[in-house]
């Protein structure tokens, strides 16, 4: 590839305006944030709308620089060079969610293996808050119902993705799109049922009893960790929505599309992740306290 006279295989890319707009509008949607929960400057709490601008500003720039991206493949301009670059971007983007969630299952683990060491404190209500894990008195949530659903539908999505790829690489672009379509329908049903089970413990009142010591340390250890797997459950959704419009769009083809292979790395990480979740969170340190 040339770039005035000098030949490399390195894109050198067109000046953009997203990094400004991303960096501004991330500033922005931060101090509306800060403005909606604490009030700033002035300003009362609830005010919401700084940050809908901001996170306006966020999506407009996400969708503009990856369609930035995407021309640049169309024309060319991701030699082999720039492929390995873009691989070892996600990777490092996918071992940096993998830390994110090690601190969740950190504090989780660090309360279920080692609680009794607190319960040598001399004060009375910690020893009764730190005697058992999960907490006297908090409800958790049976693992052999909604739980194991979930985990089947990941497994299954899991399955539907491997099976698109492999599709995709042979050619066969219409099994590629009817296993895509499989996968985003399984990803939206592992959503709804999350909302379900979410709506089920809030509105029983499962982890946040007032009576049980140390309820409100389980509950948020639980509703982090599979907080935020649902969330990433729903950018992957969306990831693959994105790559469905790709593929319909003519987009991809079976030598040239880490588009697809990344949201499918994604989507794998997003599986793993899950059966962790599903492993410890809802069945060995569960309790008995259904």
């Amino acid at each position: 590839m040339a770039h005035g006279e000098v030949k490399h295989d390195y894109h050198l890319v067109d000046p953009s305006p997203w990094p400004l707009i991303g960096s501004l509008s991330a500033t922005v949607m931060a101090l509306g944030g800060v403005m909606w929960m604490k009030g700033l400057f002035g300003q009362p709490e609830g005010t919401w709308w700084l940050f809908a601008a901001g996170l306006t500003g966020v999506l407009l720039t996400m969708i503009g620089w990856w369609m930035d991206v995407v021309r640049e493949a169309n024309k060319g301009d991701h030699t082999p060079v720039v492929s390995i670059g873009l691989r070892y971007g996600m990777v490092l983007f996918i071992a940096s969610e993998v830390m994110f969630f090690v601190a969740w299952f950190w504090i989780f683990f660090e309360m279920a293996l080692f609680h009794e060491h607190r319960t040598l404190a001399s004060i009375e209500e910690v020893r009764t808050a730190w005697e058992t894990w999960p907490p006297h008195g908090v409800h958790t949530v049976p693992a052999w119902e909604l739980p194991l659903v979930n985990t089947l539908t990941l497994l299954l999505s899991g399955t539907t993705v491997t099976w698109a790829h492999h599709a995709l690489q042979q050619g066969d672009r219409k099994g590629a799109k009817i296993a895509l379509v499989l996968t985003i329908l399984l990803g939206i049903m592992f959503t709804a049922i999350q909302a379900y089970e979410y709506s089920h413990i809030f509105s029983h009142g499962y982890f946040f009893n007032e009576e049980a010591a140390n309820s409100g340390l389980y509950g948020s250890s639980f509703i982090m960790a599979t907080g935020f797997h649902g969330f990433h459950v729903l950018v992957g959704t969306i990831f693959l929505t994105v790559c469905l419009i790709r593929l319909m769009g003519g987009g991809f083809t079976p030598q040239r599309h880490f588009g697809f292979e990344a949201a499918a790395w994604y989507w794998h990480f997003v599986d793993v992740v899950w059966l962790f979740l599903f492993a410890f969170v809802y069945v060995i340190f569960a309790g008995s306290g259904h």
